[in-house]
């Protein structure tokens, strides 16, 4: 595809956003922005949390790390299943029966305003964190295709990826969120499959079993890991990890959990995540292959690149056809975008809701209050990518996603377990103290965890570690009272 050609399908593919935003976006109220007048069907929400939850980051990462990682990051995917069913009959009945707008309400509701705001602020570092690590991988990815013919600055990249996903939520926010996305995980699936399609042409598989039978045969397909328990890979610490990285992830995100308050009761808010947690299995499996059949077919033809640029590298080949190249460029789009739209959907309405408390302002601001927080946080994403691309290089986004997720969502699996499974009551004016301290213990213990327990390397587990430690935190400043 050339460049211009790159350029016209972009354009045509926000050019419908936008016109789905003009529809689903006419009730400019909060209302709708925060929680879609909680009227959204269930299936449309589960259907389009698949891209959510996969985005660019899995799209591009999951795929390009198979040569490194092989099928070990199915381990992690097991894990989620487990997860998803603790946020359904677990979190979700909390959050229906209190009737939340923004989750991080039950910190103050179970500790006191310190509490709630610090949640709220890991909530905040987390996913504008989580989201610029996205958003940083597809505009890379762009740039390289598209902007650096054009000698267009990566910084101007940056800016018209964000612009573009200001100018579709800034009216109907989640409301606009549940739609777009669920067009934009049917784009990302049919990418992946039309790629499978045609490298299961190249390196001669004719049929499904072929595929399945190329995948047992090879080096590169294993799943399980028991053999070395300091391995980072070792199957009970990427399964356990997976569990909590669901929860607090999506559990304990306002993002992920926006959407499913948004349905009409608890019992469609749980058909949603069950649902959305079995297929979620067979799509990392569908990019898992993907994933080997693009390395096998890099090596025979001799094609170098590096582990995230691998998929874009081939898909844009001119032996792979412009069809191909084509649903690549719109999946890769639509997996990014949505994620990152409802990322600045939901960090607008946490900063309205739990910093600012934008109920208790004058009705009459209230709206034009609401649009410049948004504003204000695609500037923030804009700045944090560009900080991103002077830090990372050549490296596996997704590991270092996950990475970055043990540290800033542990204060929040640490705060929510201990007001679930106990009844203590802490001095909430030092809850800020522990989340503080928890991470930088977390980060301490894993800079030499080979040293300190004899050659054990931590992995995505720094997350239950992190959380574990804010928990034992809690306990220290417990009332005694209580």
């Amino acid at each position: 595809m050339t460049p211009t050609s790159i350029l016209i399908l972009i354009a045509c593919y926000f050019g419908l956003l936008v016109l789905i935003s003009y529809f689903t976006g006419k009730e400019d109220s909060n209302a709708a922005f925060f929680k879609a007048n909680k009227s959204a069907p269930w299936y449309l929400v589960a259907f389009g949390m698949i891209g959510a939850s996969l985005s660019g980051v899995t799209f591009i990462s999951v795929p390009g790390a198979v040569e490194a990682k092989q099928f070990g990051y199915l381990q992690v995917v097991f894990g989620y299943f487990f997860g998803y069913l603790i946020i359904a009959y677990v979190l979700l009945p909390l959050y229906y029966k209190l009737n939340l707008t923004s989750i991080y309400t039950y910190l103050r509701d179970r500790f006191g305003n310190v509490s709630y705001k610090t949640g709220s602020i890991a909530f905040l570092i987390s996913r504008t964190v989580g989201a610029s690590f996205r958003l940083f991988l597809v505009a890379k990815v762009l740039q390289l295709l598209v902007f650096d013919l054009f000698d267009i600055p990566f910084a101007i990249t940056v800016i018209i990826t964000i612009a573009l996903i200001w100018l579709y939520t800034f009216r109907g926010g989640i409301k606009t969120i549940i739609f777009t996305d669920t067009l934009q995980t049917l784009f990302m699936l049919v990418s992946v499959v039309v790629t499978i399609i045609f490298l299961a042409s190249a390196l001669d598989l004719n049929s499904i079993g072929d595929v399945i039978s190329n995948a047992k045969e090879s080096n590169l397909s294993k799943v399980f890991y028991f053999e070395d328990g300091n391995d980072a890979q070792y199957f009970w610490k990427s399964f356990l990890s997976g569990i909590f990285i669901t929860i607090t992830m999506t559990g304990l995100d306002q993002d992920m959990m926006q959407k499913n308050l948004t349905c009409r009761n608890l019992k469609d808010a749980q058909k949603n995540m069950v649902s959305f947690s079995i297929v979620l299995i067979f799509v990392n499996i569908l990019f898992l292959l993907l994933g080997l059949m693009l390395t096998q077919y890099a090596e025979i033809h001799n094609i170098s690149a590096t582990k995230d640029d691998l998929f874009a590298t081939i898909a844009m080949l001119p032996e792979i056809g412009v069809v191909t190249s084509a649903f690549f460029l719109l999946g890769l789009i639509a997996a990014a975008y949505s994620s990152a739209d409802s990322a600045l959907t939901s960090l607008t309405t946490s900063f309205c809701i739990d910093i600012i408390e934008i109920e208790h302002k004058p009705e009459n601001e209230r709206k034009r209050i609401r649009k410049q927080i948004h504003i204000a946080f695609s500037v923030v994403l804009i700045v944090v990518i560009l900080l991103f691309d002077l830090i990372f290089k050549d490296v596996s986004v997704i590991w270092e996603l996950f990475k970055a997720a043990g540290y800033t969502y542990g204060p929040l699996l640490g705060l929510f377990a201990f007001g679930l499974l106990t009844k203590s009551q802490v001095k909430d004016k030092y809850v800020w103290i522990i989340a503080v301290i928890a991470p930088l213990l977390s980060y301490i213990l894993n800079l030499y965890s080979k040293e300190l327990f004899n050659g054990y390397e931590i992995g995505f587990e720094i997350l239950i570690i992190n959380g574990l430690l804010t928990f034992l935190g809690l306990l220290l400043i417990k009332n005694k009272k209580s």
